[in-house]
């Protein structure tokens, strides 16, 4: 009767040993299925969580699934000029101008300057709110995230700022507001960026000029286009990204515009990508100064200047 005793006792015990060996499988498995396979591998989940991408308990809702998708659409834009820019050089500086709570900034920095290692790569956020100036500092910190720098600047104010460095390489503005995007180009010139990326945002300048030199333009019949209130804004923002796009050739720049995947919901989606290639100066000068006579915008140009 012992012997039996025994024997059934290890059959327990087997049987105990293969039911907590599924559980924790099980376990392994439900982990596994936990984390979104939106993430990229090596992604930081502590940095998503502190970014509110990730819920506490490491999972996605719409709203943070959408950021995301927006955040990776643009680093797959930006991570090959990095990539570029360390083809001439050992580090990379990187400008992100109306930086918020850098989501960007962040995830560059994760995914692409912290594999860097020990070099002198940095990122530099510029943000006018302070409260997210030091929430940005405090973050950086507590990731061991030492090659970012977070600046309570406008942009402007960025531009003859002595805490930048002379050069810059890579310059990002996204949805930058009214002509903050305006100064971001002045500010990529002025540091001789190498690359360019820009989602422009709201712009009304372009549009009230329009609108107050309507009259004396209107034996002109392309008026029509910007007759009605309606339609001189989104003209006038239209206008605006075009005279951007041949603003930035007439510094040499080669320029492409495409449309963000992801930003649907955004009537602000428009992705501007400039790559200084010394391209010919004269060609692009002269049609933005024909397109600011011919609508009547002949006082824009120092906001649009061109080089002497």
């Amino acid at each position: 009767m012992g012997r039996n005793s025994n024997k059934d006792s290890k059959t327990g015990n087997q049987a105990d040993y293969q039911v907590n060996k599924q559980a924790d499988n099980q376990a392994d498995k439900d982990v596994r299925q936990e984390q979104p396979h939106e993430i990229r591998p090596g992604q930081s989940i502590e940095l998503l969580k502190e970014l509110h991408i990730l819920t506490r308990d490491g999972k996605l809702n719409q709203d943070s699934r959408r950021k995301l998708k927006q955040v990776y659409h643009l680093y797959q834009f930006i991570e090959p000029l990095l990539q570029e820019a360390l083809t001439t050089r050992s580090a990379v500086t990187l400008v992100d101008h109306g930086a918020g709570k850098s989501y960007l900034g962040f995830i560059l920095y994760d995914l692409f300057f912290k594999q860097r290692g020990g070099d002198d790569s940095h990122i530099y956020g510029i943000e006018t709110r302070d409260e997210l100036v030091q929430k940005s500092e405090e973050l950086a910190q507590r990731l061991d995230f030492p090659g970012m720098s977070f600046l309570n600047l406008s942009v402007a104010e960025s531009i003859t700022s002595d805490k930048l460095p002379a050069q810059i390489d890579v310059v990002t503005a996204l949805h930058a507001c009214n002509t903050a995007t305006d100064d971001a180009i002045r500010f990529a010139l002025e540091k001789k960026a190498q690359f360019i990326v820009l989602v422009p945002c709201c712009q009304a300048e372009v549009a009230s000029v329009l609108r107050k030199n309507k009259g004396r333009a209107l034996s002109n019949p392309l008026t029509e286009i910007w007759r009605h209130p309606l339609h001189t804004r989104e003209f006038g923002s239209q206008v605006t990204n075009v005279l951007r796009c041949l603003q930035l050739e007439a510094h040499g720049y080669q320029v492409s515009v495409t449309e963000l995947v992801g930003w649907e919901h955004s009537m602000k989606n428009e992705l501007i990508i400039a790559s200084y290639k010394d391209l010919p100066r004269r060609r692009p000068t002269e049609r933005l100064h024909e397109v600011l006579q011919t609508l009547g915008l002949e006082e824009m140009q120092s906001r649009f200047f061109t080089p002497a």
